[in-house]
This record gives structure tokens, C-alpha cells and sequence, in this order.
């Protein structure tokens, strides 16, 4: 018998089931970022859901924020400091010759 991760999300290429509102909750409380299950709930109960393109616009943007706390590129590109994207956007501007 192999041994297996503690952790489903240690699993490469690992996503929660997010196919369903019940799913996207239970990922939200489990894997999103601290607060995002309160903030989902307070934006879908702001929405009309006969706006079913409202809904399905908020439902993606929470999915991907799950899907960002496992990415390792997403997570280091938000742990970026601001001086640090500030000196990089400079140097490209710099190298594009706009100065």
C-alpha cells in the first residue's frame, strides 16, 4: 500500500469540486482565502438571480480564486511587493523605449 498525501491539495494538478453553489461553499470554506465564503455570500445575495449572467460572473470569479490559492505562480505573483512590480514595470517601459 502506498502512502497518501495528508492533504488532497498536495496532490499535483489537485481541484476541489466546484460544479455546484454547495460545492463552490465547501471549497471556499476549505481552500479559499480567509473571508472569501463571507464575501461570496454577501455578493450573491446582493445579485438578482434571475441575472443568470451576473451569477455565473460571480461564481467564476470565486472559483478561480480557489484555484489561485494552489497555483504556485498565482500565489508568488500575489506575494510580489508593490516596489518590487513597480521597479519591473519601469524597466519594460524603460526597454519599450515610452520615456
Amino acid at each position: 500500500m502506498t502512502a497518501q498525501p495528508d492533504h488532497p491539495a498536495d496532490q499535483p494538478g489537485f481541484r476541489p469540486p466546484m460544479g455546484t453553489l454547495a460545492e463552490l461553499r465547501e471549497a471556499l470554506s476549505t481552500w479559499g482565502f480567509p473571508g472569501d465564503r463571507h464575501a461570496f455570500e454577501e455578493e450573491l445575495d446582493a445579485l438578482d438571480l434571475d441575472d443568470l449572467t451576473a451569477v455565473r460572473e460571480l461564481t467564476q470569479a470565486y472559483r478561480h480564486r480557489v484555484l489561485l490559492r494552489y497555483d504556485a505562480q498565482g500565489m508568488a505573483a500575489l506575494a510580489r511587493t508593490t516596489a518590487d512590480v513597480d521597479a519591473e514595470l519601469r524597466q519594460k517601459i524603460t526597454e519599450a523605449g515610452l520615456r
